[in-house]
């Protein structure tokens, strides 16, 4: 990392005209994949990212740069020339440096880097092999390893200078299962920010197995009818609908521009009072934790809605100017190449009081979406449609056959206002997640919860009743 009196130099340059905040991003990154097919691996990457990103306000103004090229000379031009979209005169200057000590909440047992590529590929190979015996009808077996090492220094001119270390580790399984014309996958892909220790409490055989048993239950499922009826969606990855449809609604990247549903309702009912929602990036060793911010500041839990009143958007610090509040440390981007903004960490909906059982006996025909898939949102009003990845019927307050095919249509703040139920089983899963600041890795998660009504839509377009 670069020595902390080029830091201030640069930052001193930065604001001699007229600036009132800057602030040094630099990275190293680390990274390895590697792909398999059929037990066969495909292609395998490793590399080193490095480079720093220099930011400037001015007042509401944000003005960012970026380079690999960290000598003194450069360092000093590209701060001089980002200085020169401001035309003022200097107000403050940089206060010295002072490194901040913490505790790392989130440690590392066995650096992946410390391991050879065989040993990976042989998790990778137990993945395969486990998705492969599970039945004859899985034809098709891709498997992806992933792990990154990503240092961190921050530094400002209030002086404050942070470092971090985070690192990810994550398996990836997809399984394709044929017979004669039907073809459907099934997918599992847990992450941790963890070292290889991850794979102690997540073992390849069984990511495999999850992947194959989805695919194969898929394979054979009737194609889903179509309507309007009540709908169970389960833990983990269900969670994906508050993210897409709500969380991002309650970004002040949205928020600021009154480009959210949520502009203005602080204090506000916005959801059904069993519903709590939460956004905690300090949660140990989860994937989308940090013991900073890309601003540098503490993470924190943040209730964004308790008992369905909202208590609390997603702050980055430009922004909470622009709104007069506080930063909620919800600061990140994907490396130096993007300027931070206000993102989500691990967000989920809080357990609840009622069990499954509760939840479905009264439905007479319904859904229970076991597993989410991908969507699509359009942020500023919420509306969103999203995929389900494994689903089945439910008749007279039980689960009948499973169905493919399924799509959930709604809206955000409608979708939150229709919750009236919610479980005591809460799980989180992992996933990627791109905005402006480029792709993070987040957690998405919540106990099985159900919508009173939702608009389901099914492949074969027939009436829910039939």
């Amino acid at each position: 990392m670069l020595e902390k009196s080029l830091l201030e130099k640069v930052l001193q340059e930065a604001l001699k005209t007229g600036g009132d905040f800057a602030e040094i991003f630099e990275e190293t990154n680390y990274n390895t994949s590697y792909s398999m097919l059929n037990g066969v691996v495909e292609s395998a990457n490793s590399g080193i990212r490095y480079g720093i990103g220099l930011r400037i306000y001015h007042d509401v103004e944000s003005f960012y740069a970026y380079t690999n090229d960290t000598s003194e000379e450069n360092l000093m031009k590209t701060a001089s020339n980002l200085a020169g979209a401001i035309h003022g005169e200097r107000i403050i200057d940089v206060k010295p440096l002072e490194e901040v000590e913490y505790e790392n909440a989130h440690p590392i047992k066995v650096y992946p880097k410390s391991v050879n590529a065989e040993t990976k590929i042989a998790l990778m190979k137990e993945a395969n092999d486990a998705a492969m015996a599970y039945d004859s009808v899985i034809k098709k077996v891709m498997v992806t390893y992933l792990d990154k090492e990503q240092h961190v220094a921050i530094s400002n001119s209030q002086g404050r200078y942070i470092k971090d270390c985070r690192v990810h580790t994550r398996m990836a399984v997809n399984a394709i299962a044929e017979d004669g014309e039907l073809v459907e996958t099934g997918s599992c892909a847990p992450g941790g920010h963890e070292g290889m220790e991850f794979y102690e409490t997540h073992q390849p055989k069984e990511i495999g197995t999850e992947a194959a048993r989805i695919a194969k239950t898929m394979l054979y499922a009737d194609d889903c009818p179509s309507g309007v009826m009540p709908v169970i969606i389960d833990n983990g990855f269900g969670g994906v609908i508050f993210h897409e449809a709500c969380g991002h609604s309650l970004e002040a990247a949205a928020v600021a521009k009154n480009q959210s549903v949520f502009c203005g309702k602080l204090g506000q009912k916005i959801a059904s009072d069993c519903v709590t929602a939460i956004d905690d990036g300090t949660i140990p060793n989860a994937w989308g934790s940090a013991n900073i911010d890309d601003e540098g500041n503490f993470t924190k839990r943040n209730v964004l809605i308790e008992n369905g009143i909202l208590k609390s958007y997603l702050i980055d610090t430009l922004n909470g100017r622009r709104m007069h509040m506080a930063s909620t440390s919800s600061s990140r981007r994907e490396s130096y190449k993007y300027e931070t903004v206000s993102r989500m960490t691990n967000t989920f909906i809080a357990p609840g009081e009622d069990s499954f059982e509760d939840m479905i006996k009264d439905i007479k025909f319904g859904l229970y979406a076991k597993n989410m898939g991908g969507g699509s949102v359009e942020s500023s009003t919420g509306d969103y449609n999203f995929s389900v990845r494994e689903g089945y019927l439910i008749k007279d307050g039980k689960i009948d056959k499973p169905v493919k095919g399924a799509t959930l249509i709604g809206n955000g703040a409608d979708t939150l206002l229709k919750i009236d139920k919610v479980g005591k089983n809460l799980e989180r899963a992992q996933g990627m997640c791109g905005a402006s600041s480029g792709s993070i890795p987040t957690d998405v998660g919540q106990p099985a919860i159900r919508v009173s009504s939702m608009i389901v839509g099914g492949k074969d377009g027939g009436n829910a009743h039939e």
